[in-house]
């Protein structure tokens, strides 16, 4: 018999990779590849199908120079691409196009050039930033708001997100550029859920691209082009250049080794201080010894720097101060707003954006509304020397302004959507021995609990990192800040399915805590209960159960039999009597903290949710099913109501209604349900998260229920492999991957591999469960039946096996 749970679910369906369903009074987009599924309200879904685009419709970014050559090849090949071999790019109906090459080199403009070109052409041409897949989700929630803003404007981002996706699908012939893109396997989903159009890619990255699309690698400009494009730029499209100035241009060009980025930064700086390209390259050598061969873009782009600087200073000082800070924000997408605590007032903001404007520093957005900076200006801006207070240029300056940004109560979520990239990049990228600040802590912080609300704890490592590096410089590594940062990084790291890390974190904040603040004080017994819960999550349960035990009985002498935190101490030690086999004990402390969480919280209480959701799992895990389903479905429905639709208890519910479904014989409903979770949870946690390891296994063994053996030994041999990765090979979860995976050799007749297998995962059992626990029992009955099955063949007989489900893990820590 197999380890395994499963999911259903009632309303529009969909199943399949990339698929689509949309009925009733909502509409469901379950879309494969890692996205999301997410519930629109009927009129939105209305208004999906029936919004028109106007004419020429599109959010191209405008060019600073306007001046466009030597790419006019490339642009008719990627034209001719894109047209005529759509059946060799990625999908059968459309295009797809990647355009690689280094920093600097022209990707985006002779994107956006093509853009420009050929909009009418196209129903819509839609510009989204790529570097990460959230701000593609935010780019595509922004055509929401474009094209529907009678709706959008209320909507969440995923909501807006998911009706862009629609709109998309109804609408065929738009044009997609997925401009910067860090990570090829991010544009997977969207050519695979959206064939009616062409996409078209820009990227540093060369390589990863061989099963996304075909790639037009584009190199630097030729000589004659980087003299025409310096030309035009230094003298104005109408005047002609003497041969003279054609030279001195060309060998200008050379110093700047044809980059079209230097070119264009150094013809602005000619076209506003009426310097010569003779006269300029003897500055370039006064700052910098003549170009090395071969082409260093940051060193390229700094030989120019020091006079571009110097002539945006003279002109306006308090543009060379927002350069300088916005070199650390996140290079597109800088809200004006956010950049406003550094101007006294909206006139003089705008005068310094429009000087760094005309020099090329920067580019907006079609609202201009927001602000772009090329990386390799911010990799040359975050290499200046320091000041005297060993802060690098611009560094305090954009720590004040997410420090101004992140203190409002008030912030919405639109805000925060806008504000979090910024918040992250500075976090990234502290520079070594820069001075530290609580306020800074205090900024990274209030980004982290904003992602920890919406259920994306996993998300704010990066946050939780600099923040302890905060408050370890500034308060010292026992402050009790300080140990409160560790804990939640251990929080997160646990999230993220980091156990080993979350461990170490946990047991040095235990440790820390007992010695500072001593063994009894509430955050003592927070760290206690957070490292059982370590513990269990790891399946060490001889640990955790002790340890849980020690915690609830120091939490009701220290706070009462019914303070919150005696509860969560109460549900937690349930919970790992659950996963011991201990259902005697589990089901009556289930329902005794049910009862006192209904009472002190309330009965929509997120935490009243995690143990009615448990009791559930409890019940269905004892053959309860008639208690079980009913509690999980009013679960679900209430943490869908509370928490949202793609929180990760949410998920933790549909994945238990999935496995009770199962049990009850309903394989229709589990498996639709099971793709649905575990499209979910691919994308909100990630694709090796042990809660989407779990919903791989369970729709594996729904699949093998149903019959489908290939599917199921197929993602059963996948799960199992990222399961011995992740986890170890002898967590329990990876045991249970195991022994689902013997069974369904046993089931497809390959008895060889299904006994071996068997064996192995029995002697780890015994060793890591022990010889009585439920999970070694079944696994011993199983390889007693496949070794009788064998042996029947061996007389020339037939047997057949049977499978029944051990369940799955609960959602058990608060």
């Amino acid at each position: 018999m197999t380890d395994g749970a499963v999911a259903g679910g009632g309303g529009p369906q969909a199943t399949g990779a990339r698929s689509m369903a949309v009925g009733g009074d909502v509409g469901v987009a379950i879309t494969g590849d890692g996205a999301r599924v997410v519930m629109l309200p009927a009129e939105a879904v209305r208004w999906a199908r029936e919004v028109e685009a106007p004419p020429g419709a599109g959010n191209l970014p405008g060019s600073a120079s306007g001046v466009f050559v030597g790419r006019q090849g490339e642009l008719a090949q990627l034209r001719r691409l894109l047209t005529d071999q759509g059946e060799a790019a990625v999908t059968q109906v459309s295009g797809a196009r990647a355009i690689h090459g280094l920093g600097g080199i022209g990707k985006s403009t002779l994107a956006l050039h093509y853009g420009h070109t050929y909009r009418r052409t196209y129903t819509l041409v839609w510009w989204v930033n790529a570097a990460s897949t959230e701000q593609i989700v935010t780019s595509l929630a922004a055509l929401a708001v474009r094209l529907c803003p009678q709706w959008a404007t209320s909507a969440e981002m995923q909501e807006r997100a998911a009706w862009a996706m629609l709109w998309l699908q109804w609408h065929p012939g738009w044009l997609l550029v997925f401009d910067n893109v860090e990570d090829p396997a991010d544009l997977r989903h969207y050519l695979g859920t959206l064939p009616d159009g062409h996409h078209l890619a820009t990227s540093r990255t060369a390589t990863g691209w061989h099963t996304i699309a075909p790639t037009m690698p584009l190199g630097l400009l030729d000589a004659d082009a980087a003299v025409d494009l310096l030309c035009g730029l230094a003298f104005g499209a109408e005047h002609v250049p003497t041969p003279a100035q054609r030279g001195d241009a060309a060998a200008l060009g050379a110093d700047l080794g044809h980059l079209p980025l230097a070119l264009e930064q150094a013809g602005a700086y000619l076209f506003e201080t009426g310097t010569s390209p003779a006269d300029y390259r003897r500055m370039l050598g006064r700052v910098m010894d003549a170009a090395a061969g071969g082409i260093d873009p940051e060193r390229t782009i700094a030989r120019i720097w020091h006079h571009t600087l110097t002539a945006v200073e003279r002109r306006d000082p308090q543009a060379v101060t927002l350069l300088n800070a916005m070199a650390w924000l996140a290079p597109e997408g800088i809200p004006r707003t956010l950049l406003a605590p550094l101007c006294p007032d909206p006139l003089t903001l705008g005068e310094a954006l429009g000087t760094l404007y005309a020099y090329n520093m920067i580019a907006y957005s079609a609202d201009r509304q927001a602000i772009s900076v090329h990386r390799l200006v911010q990799t040359v801006l975050r290499h200046q020397p320091a000041d005297s207070d060993s802060y690098l240029p611009g560094r305090r300056d954009a720590e004040h302004l997410i420090q101004h940004a992140t203190s409002s109560e008030d912030t919405d979520t639109f805000q925060w959507d806008q504000l979090l990239p910024h918040v992250v990049a500075v976090a990234d990228s502290t520079p070594l021995h820069s001075p530290a600040s609580t306020d800074t802590a205090d900024a990274y912080h209030a980004a982290a609990q904003y992602l920890y609300r919406q259920g994306r704890d996993a998300h704010t490592i990066p946050l939780r990192t600099a923040t302890l590096a905060q408050h370890e410089q500034v308060l010292g590594a026992t402050h009790p800040q300080t140990l409160t940062s560790r804990n939640n990084l251990a929080g997160a790291r646990q999230a993220a399915g980091d156990l080993e890390r979350a461990i170490a974190l946990y047991e040095a904040t235990l440790a820390q805590r007992e010695q500072v603040l001593g063994a009894t004080h509430p955050q003592t017994l927070t760290s206690r209960n957070n490292l059982a819960g370590a513990y269990h999550a790891a399946g060490d349960l001889e640990r955790a159960i002790p340890l849980y035990e020690a915690t609830l009985a120091q939490r009701e002498h220290v706070l009462g039999a019914t303070h919150p935190q005696t509860l969560t101490s109460r549900n937690n030690l349930a919970g790992a009597y659950h996963a011991a086999g201990n259902l005697e004990r589990a089901i009556p402390l289930y329902e005794a903290t049910l009862a006192q969480r209904e009472h002190v919280l309330g009965g929509t209480h997120p935490h009243t949710l995690n143990t009615r959701n448990n009791l559930a799992y409890a019940y269905g895990s004892a053959g309860d099913l008639e208690q079980a389903i009913p509690l999980y479905e009013a679960t679900l429905a209430q943490r869908e109501h509370v928490l949202g639709d793609t929180h990760p208890q949410t998920l933790a519910s549909r994945n238990n209604l999935a496995g009770a479904y199962h049990a009850a014989g309903n394989l229709e409903r589990a498996v639709t349900l099971h793709e649905a979770t575990l499209a979910q949870r691919e994308h909100v946690l990630g694709d090796t998260h042990p809660d989407t390891l779990a919903s791989r296994n369970n729709l594996a063994y729904a699949y093998g229920s149903a019959g489908d053996l290939e599917r199921a030994i197929a993602l059963y041999e996948a799960t199992l492999g990222q399961y011995e990765h992740v986890l170890g090979a002898t967590h329990p979860h990876t045991l249970s991957s195991r022994n689902n995976l013997a069974h369904t050799y046993e089931v497809a007749g390959d008895l060889e591999r299904a006994i071996a297998l068997y064996e192995a995962t029995l002697a780890q059992r015994e060793h890591v469960l022990g010889h009585t626990h439920p999970h070694t029992l079944n696994t011993r009955n199983n390889l007693t039946r496949a070794r009788q099955a064998a042996q029947a063949v061996q007389q020339r007989s037939t047997a057949t096996s049977t499978a029944a489900g051990e369940g799955q893990q609960p959602s058990t820590a608060d």
